[in-house]
Order: structure tokens, then sequence, then C-alpha cells
């Protein structure tokens, strides 16, 4: 019996350890089973596109043979950079998109705070209802918001326009001074039960007892709200601002939209469309030149604020 014992405590431990080895081949064929479906379609259609629009915008077209000659793609290094900050249409549009996202996204983000704050409040009834109706607005696709404001902006088809003409205002929205925060308020009422519902999230995932203990403490539920909530959903608001930063500098279907009706929109109005414009006149590597500068401005803005925010907020 002792030497029975003896060989079954030798050959368990080997028969384990090649149960084990052996076992490492079909899980490691496991897991890339599993990842290969994410990983082939974003190598495919995300980082080889990005890696084709940097080759492209390092390229330029030379012409030879004066004006009926032959032209052909040759490597250019920055020149098409160059041609790009010397572009005064392309900062332009930086500045129109730089002045809409200091003044939309804070106030997008404010409302979209404030919205959060009171469907969390037990003072609330209807919640499932208001909260709803208030992500809704983010289930419309943003063409065809930006088509059904445009029918409230027309000063030939809107009702809104003809009741503030009733009482004696001249509204214009569409105006050279007004447009831009037309386009603003499309993109506010798209995007604010969206970031509402990261905040409510954050809200829900709060211990009550840190409220209660708060209300032992005798504090209102307006202390509650401005010095517990907030401070400890921090990490949402950064996550939507980045966010926002993010869609700012993307802005192309509002703008694009409001063009059919509005001669203060051009083809160059947003980075974007600018973009686009030079696209469609066959310029791709210059087009593909703007894209990366937009793509660098983007990470820079959203990384350093994101680096900044979470420094001060000990993140």
């Amino acid at each position: 019996m002792t030497d029975i014992a003896t060989r079954a405590t030798r050959v368990v431990p080997a028969t384990g350890g090649r149960r084990r080895q052996n076992g490492g081949g079909p899980r490691a064929g496991v897991i890339v089973a599993f990842v290969i479906p994410f990983f082939l379609p974003f190598v495919l259609f995300y980082l080889v596109p990005i890696a084709y629009a940097v080759w492209q915008s390092f390229l330029v077209v030379r012409r030879t043979g004066g004006q009926y000659g032959t032209s052909y793609t040759t490597f250019g290094g920055f020149e098409q950079y160059v041609q790009v900050f010397q572009n005064t249409e392309f900062w332009a549009s930086i500045g129109r998109i730089g002045l809409f996202g200091i003044v939309q996204v804070p106030v997008m983000l404010f409302v979209a705070l404030i919205m959060a704050l009171l469907l969390d409040t037990p003072l609330l009834k209807l919640k499932s209802f208001f909260r709803i109706a208030a992500f809704m607005p983010y289930a419309v696709p943003g063409v065809i918001a930006a088509i059904m404001w445009s029918f409230l902006y027309s000063p030939q088809l809107s009702p809104v326009v003809d009741l503030l003409k009733a009482i004696g205002l001249q509204p214009d929205f569409l105006g050279p001074g007004a447009v831009l925060w037309s386009a603003a308020n499309v993109s506010t009422w798209l995007w604010t039960g969206y970031n509402m519902l990261i905040m409510f999230s954050a809200l829900q995932a709060i211990p009550q007892e840190l409220y209660e203990a708060a209300k032992l403490d005798g504090a209102s539920n307006w202390a509650i709200a401005w010095k517990i909530k907030v401070p400890i959903i921090a990490p949402s608001i950064i996550l939507t601002t980045v966010f926002s930063i993010i869609g700012t500098l993307q802005l192309y279907a509002e703008p694009a939209v409001l063009r059919q009706i509005s001669s203060n929109i051009s083809s160059t109005f947003t980075p974007n469309m600018l973009a686009y414009a030079v696209a469609s006149g066959n310029n791709y590597q210059q087009a593909a030149a703007i894209s990366v500068v937009i793509a660098i401005i983007t990470f820079v803005l959203s990384f350093g604020f994101m680096r900044l925010t979470s420094k001060r907020a000990g993140l």
C-alpha cells in the first residue's frame, strides 16, 4: 500500500503538469478567437486608413509639360503641411470652431449636469419619463436633427419666427452673427441628453449612506448636490468634456445642412468642411494633411485637458 501511495504521489503531479501544459494551447486559441473579430476590423478600418492618410499628406502632385502636360505624384515632405498652416481659411475655421467650443461645451455640460442632479433627487416624480425624454434627441441622427431645426430657423417656414415677429421682434437665426449659435443650438439639443445619462449613471453609483450621513450633519439638498455629488462624479464630467472637445473639432453635419438655407455658411466654415471641400477639388493630399492637423489638435486639446483636470482633481 505504501508503494502504491508513493507511486500515486509521483504520478499525479506529473499528469497534472502535463494537463496544464497541454491546456495552454486551447486557452490561447480561445483568446485569439475572441480577439480577432475586434482586432482585424480595427486594423483594416481604423489603423490602415489613418496610416494611408498620413502617407498621402506627405505626397504632392507635380505637373510637367505646361497646362496640357502630364502630372505625377511624388514625395513632398512637409510641403502640404506648410500650405495648410499658410491657409487663412483653415485658421478662420479653427477660430470659429474654437469660439463654438468655448461657449457651447460649457453650456451643454452645465445643462446636462443640472438635469442629472434633478433626475437623481428623490423629490422628482416620473423619473423614467423625464430620463427617456431627455435622452430621446440623441436617438435622432445629426443630419435629421439639423433638417428639423432648419425649418424652425427658416424665415419663410418657421412658426417660431412668425410668433416672434408677431410680438415685434425681428429674429434672424441664419444671419452672419447668429448662424454659428444656431448650429450650436442643434448640437446642444442633440448631445445634452447623452452627457446627462453618463453623469446620471455616475450619480446612481454613489452609496446612499453618504447622503444619509450628510443629512444627519444638517446638510441641505443643495449642499449635498454641490459639495458631495458633483465632486464625486468629477471623472464623469471630465470624460464628457473630453468627448465634447473631440466632437466639437469634428463638427460637420449641422453647418453642412444649414448651409443649404443660409449664404452665411461657406464650404470652409469648419475644419472638417474645409477638408471635404479641398478633397472635392481632387486635392486629396492637402485634404489628408488638413485631416492629420485636425487629429493632432484634437489629441493635444483633449489629452491636455484630461491631464490638467485629472491632476487638479487628484485622479
